[in-house]
């Protein structure tokens, strides 16, 4: 059987209610199963994992933001994590039987649906980019949803490439749609109160700013757990894995005088990426291959 995976993130991390509710209307196509879902308080952000069949994989997702557009008021959130949409950005990713070119097909498809009947302004991304200064994710999603809310109305670069071409919708705002690799959410919290160093530590890794090769990093501040943490998207964990980015976040923090208090997925990773005895020697909090790792979850 072909399978995509598409992981749609929605920016809702404080009540699970809302997020239960999108995942029914996710899985409540025939054929798409959910593998995993998350929520973070700090962010105000959930990660839900879906596989289906390409054929239905587009009605999934946009079951989703449908009722993310109509459970979510993004004037009303407040949150860490960069946003520009109340279902913020939706990849789809190659898995058994498809390819990058079937995704972004799939890609291109969910945006014409989300702009047409929805209304809501959509970009596309990464392989699915049809304008290559949006290729990169954060370029898309740099100036959030307040400000982009005014820029899509007078500048020409942020003219969305479905949907509404001058406005954002009011309470939705808009949605990020790609096609991508597999992509791993990893953090590493610090043992310090300081987040000028996790800011610090994320622009000495991270590829644009001449660091680690597919690593995309911010600093937060973490409220419940009181300390620091390097948020980071791993694009490409063959060339840098979550080992080595480990280990060079704790030479920059130990140059500061900081510990590492842990490490932690956001949602699955590939087998091939977690080797064995991995998991202890970067801390990794709360680590289950049963529920974290793709091919256990997928049967394969």
């Amino acid at each position: 059987m072909s399978l995509v995976e598409c992981v749609p993130n929605f920016s809702e991390g404080r009540r699970p209610a809302v997020v239960d509710a999108i995942v029914a209307a996710i899985t409540s196509v025939p054929g798409a199963r959910r593998i995993d879902q998350s929520l973070d308080a700090n962010h105000n952000r959930a990660v839900v994992t879906f596989v289906a069949p390409p054929a239905v994989a587009v009605e999934a997702a946009f079951r989703g933001i449908a009722k993310a557009k109509e459970l979510i008021d993004l004037t009303r959130h407040q949150g860490e994590h960069p946003r520009v949409g109340a279902t913020d950005v939706v990849p789809f990713v190659p898995l058994e039987g498809t390819d990058m070119t079937h995704c972004v097909r799939l890609a291109h498809e969910l945006g014409r649906r989300v702009g047409r009947e929805l209304e809501i302004p959509v970009y596309f991304y990464e392989s699915a980019a049809r304008i290559p200064a949006r290729k990169n994710l954060p370029d898309v999603r740099n100036i959030g949803f307040e400000k982009l809310r005014e820029a899509v109305a007078t500048d020409p670069t942020r003219v969305p490439d479905e949907g509404p071409q001058d406005q954002l919708h009011p309470t939705a705002g808009a949605v990020v749609i790609g096609a991508r690799a597999f992509l791993i959410a990893y953090n590493v919290n610090l043992e310090t109160k300081d987040v000028a160093v996790a800011k610090e530590i994320a622009k000495k890794i991270r590829e644009k700013d001449g660091g680690l090769k597919g690593i995309k990093a911010m600093g937060f501040w973490l409220e419940d757990l009181q300390c620091a943490q390097v948020s980071m998207n791993v694009c490409d964990f063959e060339s840098t894995g979550l080992e080595r980015v480990y280990r060079e976040i704790e030479t920059l923090s130990a140059e500061r005088g900081v510990a590492i208090r842990e490490s932690e997925l956001v949602g699955l990773a590939p087998r091939k990426a977690i080797p064995p005895g991995l998991a202890a020697r970067i801390r990794l909090r709360d680590f289950d291959p049963k529920r974290q790792v793709v091919e256990e979850l997928i049967g394969g």
